[in-house]
């Protein structure tokens, strides 16, 4: 955890001030200090139509932040240009920002300093164009600043849809392609890939990009058009912030009802169990085998998961209930009373011993709010199921992996990291230290398969989590990993170290391979997150490399080719891509 976030002091985390927060953070994080006047004199030359201001930035959970730095809010993607040609000409480094809904310092690090020439650039006002492309087959073109509630929403009223998205609904639409984000899908026993549709990532969805890329021939950075066919592309697909897309097309299709079931009724041993053992058969696998798509959120120190199962379903079932918009999970959006006091009280007294509290009352608060809002069977449009965290919900730090193995294996992989975590929670809490008081969450998904995307010689993202490994077809399937506590948390770190070293060291190449998810914390020492020079510089790349397909330097290549002058950087990124 950084020294940053700790030094905001107790008062930062009272309940007030926790509530107060998160109203401030659903508002916007923008905050403009100052004027037109300003940067003329600090930014001399800037583009005289675009819009500029100082602005503060904050990630998700607050552990990055940055007061007073230039930003602006191009009004369509030529003025994007002539900042990133200005940047350029001024030897600054641009920053897409998007809701900043985020863990990783991929847009910028912590300790980031307001005289630093580093230049955000919003897309949330105005690369948000939406339309219809073609319909059969059907494809969507949308500018990068669109969040995904209103991508989902055009789709859903011209009868369209994804199989899977993740559940918050105001990440931008270039945010989630940075990051290859995605939801929790493969195919259930019997079901086939519908046209339009993937089980992998959202870049997988990608027909064509358009990106501000360097031309040597003009001596400046101008906007280009990318096929999925073109290898160029495989490396913007999901490009970490090495790169500035404005626009993107996307396939989609038929959309489908589906149905959430919620349960909290199945012990973690027998969900999690070891495959081949007496656990009675309520496997996370069976769920998976029955319905593909499952999620379950395991609260810190209890025994019963909150399980959610998605199933196809075209018509509404007796016993479900109608749901005509998203996020119908109001007791986990707007963080109950018992909860905010419990996390209040452990970040500002330090009172970390309290987890197990905390725990109990977060898993108390979903089963009986879950009968309390009739949200435990809930049926609609793919929309108003797969979306159900709001900015409101409590905000947490989070690490995450994703897990290759082959769709037989998932359950053993489960099965292996639930029980070292639990051993290991267990160790941790019999000498005095509670690093985890919030959750395991653990989804499912399909791979990058190119040809998802329906399209002539498509290739796979080369920097996605979910790029299949070609010597390794036999993986089919990643298994997401997360473990969530409060930011600031005693020890956090240090066990999110051994986490990292178990899953590094367990899934190398065998019968599985560790991936790092780019968006949440990951390369752990005992203090921080991102700061494992060998994770950083060594397994990641590893990772990979399959034999076959570009390797991590020759990606890296691509991008710097892209973009020479590396306008589009950090310190971060530069020991990513040295």
């Amino acid at each position: 955890m950084t020294e940053s976030s700790r030094g905001e002091g107790p008062s930062a985390w009272s309940r007030r001030g926790f509530l107060l927060t998160a109203a401030a953070l659903a508002a916007g994080s923008q905050v403009v200090l100052q004027g037109r006047a300003e940067a003329a004199a600090e930014l001399p030359g800037f583009p005289e139509d675009v819009d500029v201001y100082r602005s503060a930035y904050r990630n998700w959970d607050g552990e990055i932040t940055a007061v007073g730095l230039w930003a602006c809010a191009p009004g369509d993607a030529d003025q994007v240009v002539q900042v990133v040609n200005w940047a350029r000409q001024q030897g600054w480094t641009v920053r897409a920002r998007g809701s900043s809904h985020g863990w990783s310092p991929l847009t910028i690090p912590a300790g980031t300093e307001a005289n630093a020439p580093v230049l955000l650039v919003d897309t949330v006002p105005g690369l948000t164009g939406l339309s219809l492309e073609s319909t059969t087959p059907a494809a969507v073109r949308a500018g990068t600043g669109v969040t995904l509630e209103t991508l989902l929403g055009f789709l859903e009223d011209r009868g369209l849809g994804l199989t899977a998205t993740p559940a918050p609904g105001d990440l931008t639409l270039g945010g989630a392609l940075a990051i290859d984000a995605h939801g929790t899908a493969v195919p259930a026993d019997g079901e086939s890939r519908l046209p339009g549709h993937t089980y992998g990532s959202l870049s997988n969805l990608v027909l064509s990009l358009t990106a501000v890329v360097w031309d040597a021939d003009s001596d400046a950075y101008v906007l280009r058009t990318f096929g999925r066919d073109d290898a160029d592309c495989a490396a913007l697909l999901t490009h970490l912030g090495r790169a500035l897309i404005t626009e993107v097309v996307l396939r989609a299709g038929a959309n489908t009802n589906l149905r959430c079931v919620s349960r909290t009724d199945i012990p973690a041993a027998e969900l999690f169990a070891a495959p081949g053992g007496d656990s009675g058969g309520r496997t996370f696998a069976s769920f998976l085998d029955e319905a593909g798509r499952a999620e379950a959120i395991w609260f810190a120190f209890t025994e019963f998961p909150w399980l959610k199962v998605w199933s196809v379903t075209p018509s509404k079932p007796l016993t479900s209930r109608r749901v005509t918009s998203p996020y119908n999970y109001p007791f986990s959006d707007n963080v109950p009373t018992v909860v905010a006091d419990l996390a209040g009280r452990i970040v500002s007294d330090a009172a970390w011993y309290l987890a197990p509290v905390l725990g109990n009352a977060q898993f108390t608060a979903a089963a009986v709010g879950l009968t309390a809002t009739l949200s435990a069977d809930i049926w609609g449009p793919s929309k108003n199921t797969l979306l159900y965290i709001k900015p409101t919900t409590l905000r947490v730090t989070a690490n995450g992996y994703a897990v290759h193995t082959s769709r037989a294996e998932v359950q053993r992989v489960v099965a292996e990291f639930t029980a070292f975590y639990r051993e290991l929670l267990t160790t941790y809490a019999a000498r005095g230290s509670y690093p985890v008081n919030g959750s395991v969450e653990i989804r499912v998904t399909g791979l990058d398969e190119p040809s998802d995307a329906d399209s002539t010689d498509a290739r796979a993202p080369l920097l996605s989590a979910l790029r299949p490994r070609a010597d390794h077809p036999e993986w089919d399937t990643a298994v997401w990993l997360d473990v969530l506590t409060l930011p600031g948390t005693a020890d956090a770190a240090a066990f999110y170290r051994e986490l990292e070293r178990f899953l590094l060291t367990t899934y190398d190449g065998g019968h599985a391979l560790t991936r790092v998810e780019w968006s949440k914390g990951w390369a752990y020492t005992d203090e921080a997150a991102w700061s494992d020079h060998e994770v950083i510089g060594s397994a990641v790349p590893a990772s990979f490399d399959d034999g076959v397909g570009p390797d991590w330097e020759q990606t890296a290549g691509v991008l710097d080719r892209l973009d020479p002058h590396r306008v589009y950087d950090n310190a971060f990124l530069r020991q990513l891509f040295p």
